[in-house]
């Protein structure tokens, strides 16, 4: 085992343990924290798979915005989690358990990974990206380079969507806590 898969299986080890420790904390500002933690493993994990735009991403949205707007939510609420009862727990579990059955059925009609024949193996354009990256952009990433440059202003337009939402919720999550203390 060479040094970079062992950063990566350290990575998801802490990734493993932050995960299982938000599922069993019922303080919820101490769980707002780790899941800020689990995004931020999450983008350097990224960055090791040379995914730099997923990381990018995950760090703005899943470390930044998202923590954000958790605790501006945990303003709004008490400290502690209810208590759930039990008939709401095998509802709960009922619901995900369906949702989950419906997700996998869902993917049966998908053709199989890396298949010869799908519609994304056959188009014109995909030779093109594949030999012309390299020398266009000097990025190795392939996916990041054609991010970044093919697709730049798709790119950017998804950036002012979660800008525009993120703004959107804290302009609503602000209005509640006026009213909170006015009252």
């Amino acid at each position: 085992m060479d040094f970079a898969e062992l950063i990566n299986l350290f990575l998801l080890t802490l990734l493993t343990v932050t995960g299982l420790a938000i599922a069993r904390m019922r303080a919820l500002f101490p769980a707002v924290m780790l899941t800020g933690l689990y995004s931020l493993l999450s983008a350097c994990l990224f960055v090791l798979f040379d995914a730099v735009d997923v990381a990018l991403t995950e760090a703005a949205v899943g470390a930044g915005v998202t923590t954000i707007l958790f605790l501006g939510g945990l303003a709004l609420t008490k400290p502690e989690e209810k208590p759930i009862r039990k008939g709401r727990a095998a509802l709960a579990l009922a619901v995900t358990l369906s949702t989950g059955a419906l997700l996998i059925y869902a993917t049966l009609d998908m053709p199989h990974y890396g298949a010869a024949d799908t519609p994304v193996q056959q188009h014109p354009l995909r030779t093109a990206y594949i030999e012309g990256t390299a020398q266009d952009i000097e990025i190795p990433n392939m996916v990041t380079a054609i991010l970044a440059s093919y697709r730049g202003y798709d790119t950017l337009g998804e950036i002012t969507v979660i800008f525009t939402a993120a703004v959107g919720v804290l302009a609503l999550l602000g209005s509640g806590w006026r009213r909170k203390r006015d009252a």
